[in-house]
């Protein structure tokens, strides 16, 4: 009996120093954590060029899950495991992202990302029950679907997405002023900004974690400012909100109430530009609802089928 008590005591500070000493490796077991629990496996596949990573897990109509900026696959690994029952679910990095290193002199504009992600879906070879996009997914997602191809494409999901103009907040105002609220690039100051602007609830993030993570990101910093420039403040900044009639699909459109970086009124836009949509509040949760609030949005995305 002692024996298994001091396992039980010594468990948890053996976890704890592995984050600390290998935070990287931590990361990664916890995305294999999450990737078991999902069911989903790590493929890649070569596409016009492009070298695409991503998620697959489960069997059935196919729905395909668009990241946002500086972002990855793995957020949507905590969804996925609500859908992937009844789906076969992909989530991609976006050329340029996550595993994906962006390739020098290559334009990564949301325009350029919506043609390589029509090129994509084209090579699936099956018809796309639903597309969701966050974020900048969802700017990418909608300029595709806008651009007049005969994509198979049945539903689409804007999730906190970008694209139109909204109530200004403290976000949108230092953009306005020239500033890049994303660009940290220190672990205290990255922590900051997730409690800041990111979640309504951050989870905890170990700051030798916080550190990798960023050490991650600076070294895509050339790259990250490049996006963020064409994606806020370039022609293409409000070009989807122009185009949103032209979209045929029925949209869902889902927001959280304390989404800090995309003000929820943006939903609003949306559905004043769209032939027909649906739109959900989820209440306590901020720019990441596939994070924070999972189930929710798993429920909201198998709705709009």
């Amino acid at each position: 009996m002692k024996k298994w008590l001091w396992l039980l005591l010594l468990l948890p500070a053996l976890a704890a120093g592995f984050v600390w000493v290998l935070p990287g490796k931590a990361l990664q077991a916890e995305y294999a954590r999450q990737r078991w629990l999902a069911g989903a496996t790590v493929k890649t596949q070569e596409v016009s060029g492009e070298t695409w990573h991503y998620l697959e897990a489960g069997q059935g109509p196919l729905i395909v899950l668009v990241h946002g900026y500086t972002g990855s696959k793995e957020n949507w690994l905590p969804a996925m495991t609500s859908l992937t029952s009844s789906h076969r679910v992909i989530a991609v990095d976006l050329p340029g992202w996550g595993e994906s290193a962006p390739k020098p002199g290559q334009d990564y504009s949301p325009l350029a990302q919506a043609e390589r992600l029509s090129h994509f879906i084209t090579a699936q070879n099956e018809p796309v029950a639903l597309l969701a996009g966050h974020s900048m997914g969802g700017m990418i997602s909608g300029l595709m679907l806008s651009s007049g191809g005969d994509l198979p494409v049945a539903h689409v999901v804007f999730m906190s997405s970008a694209g139109v103009r909204f109530k200004e907040n403290a976000f949108a105002r230092r953009v306005l002023k020239g500033d890049n609220p994303f660009a940290v690039y220190q672990a205290d100051a990255f922590v900051g900004f997730l409690q800041e602007f990111v979640f309504a609830d951050a989870p905890y993030l170990p700051s030798p974690m916080a550190a990798y993570m960023v050490q991650q990101r600076e070294r895509k910093k050339t790259f990250e400012r490049q996006v963020f420039t064409q994606m806020r403040l370039g022609p293409q900044a409000f070009l989807l909100q122009e185009r949103l009639p032209l979209i045929r699909q029925p949209a869902g459109l889902l927001w959280c109430d304390a989404d800090k970086i995309i003000d929820p009124s943006a939903a609003a836009v949306f559905a004043r530009g769209l032939r027909q949509s649906d739109t959900r509040i989820l209440k306590g949760c901020g720019h990441m609802p596939m994070m924070e609030q999972p189930r929710q949005t798993a429920e909201f995305l198998l709705s709009q089928l």
